[in-house]
């Protein structure tokens, strides 16, 4: 099916930045031009969710799972109480906690990235769904860290 809308391009000679920056007057920059727009639901058994429902789940001990780089969450910082695994080590970040009695097959898991453009998470979560994974328990942030940051919630730095 052809698409009508088409994405803007970058102005000539920009530069991507693929987390949000916040600049020394208190404003968020984010960079819209970097990244490939990605589904709002990724699979029919994962539920797509937004800030309210995160808050929540890390009010009630929720574990919650940053997939991205460690280079962009040390420029942007991550959501707090999440553990970062990037997308490619995920089965194994599952399986370390399993391991450690932090989750089993019926914890209800958050995973998030950079935002709506941003392919960590579906990645992450096609290879949780190869391992078996139940896809009815994972949630999906879509919105990310750009998300996040641009609503003003706070983020924790990392070394």
């Amino acid at each position: 099916m052809a698409q009508t809308i088409k994405r803007q391009t970058a102005p000539a000679g920009h530069v991507s930045t693929r987390v949000p920056v916040l600049g020394d007057d208190g404003q968020l920059i984010i960079d819209p031009w970097w990244g490939e727009i990605q589904p709002m639901q990724l699979h029919p058994q994962l539920r797509t969710i937004g800030e309210l429902e995160i808050i929540d789940h890390i009010d009630s001990g929720g574990v919650l799972i940053d997939t991205r780089q460690p280079e962009y969450v040390r420029d942007s910082g991550l959501i707090a109480d999440a553990i970062l695994s990037p997308w490619q080590d995920i089965v194994q970040t599952f399986d370390q906690l399993q391991a450690d009695g932090k989750i089993t097959r019926d914890t209800e898991i958050v995973l998030y990235c950079n935002g709506p453009q941003c392919a960590a998470t579906p990645r992450a979560v096609e290879l949780l769904q190869k391992y078996g994974w139940p896809m009815d328990k994972l949630l999906y942030y879509r919105g990310g860290i750009m998300d996040w940051m641009s609503l003003g919630l706070p983020v924790t730095q990392i070394s």
